[in-house]
C-alpha cells in the first residue's frame, strides 16, 4: 500500500540493450517469476506489470531492443522494483525507470482498477 497521498501511477521499468526481440523476450519469463514467484495466487497482484518492446537506436547506425516492464506503482515502490529487476539481469545491462504513459499500458490499468474494485472516474 503507498504512503498516504502517493498515488499509484504507471512506471515503465526499461531493460536496455538486448540484442534482439528474441533476446528481450528471453529476459521475460526471469522478471515475471521475479515479480510473481506464484503465478496461481489469489489477486490483486503486489505490484500490477505487463510487458512491452521497443527498438533503441545508439548512434547512427546500431539498433537495439528494449524490454520494457509496466509497472503500476507509487514512484517509490518503482524504483524498489527497478533494483530487483537490474539485479537479476546484471550490472552491465542498463535498467531505467520513468513515468510512463497510462495510454500505452491501458490493460494495467484496467487490471489495477478490476483487482481493486475500483471504478473508472
Amino acid at each position: 500500500m503507498p504512503p498516504t497521498g502517493v498515488e499509484p501511477r504507471v512506471h515503465e521499468i526499461r531493460i536496455q540493450d538486448c540484442a534482439d526481440t528474441e533476446e528481450a523476450l528471453g529476459l521475460q519469463k526471469p522478471v515475471e517469476r521475479l515479480l510473481c514467484p506464484d503465478p496461481d495466487h489469489e489477486p490483486p497482484c503486489e505490484v500490477p506489470w505487463s510487458f512491452s518492446l521497443a527498438e533503441q537506436a545508439d548512434g547512427l547506425r546500431d539498433t537495439s531492443t528494449v524490454l520494457i516492464l509496466g509497472v503500476y506503482a507509487s514512484p517509490d515502490r518503482a524504483m524498489q522494483v527497478a533494483e530487483r529487476v537490474r539485479a537479476l539481469v546484471g550490472e552491465g545491462r542498463p535498467v531505467l525507470v520513468r513515468e510512463g504513459d497510462a495510454e500505452d499500458f491501458e490493460q494495467l490499468v484496467e487490471q489495477y482498477r478490476i483487482e481493486r474494485g475500483l471504478r473508472r472516474s
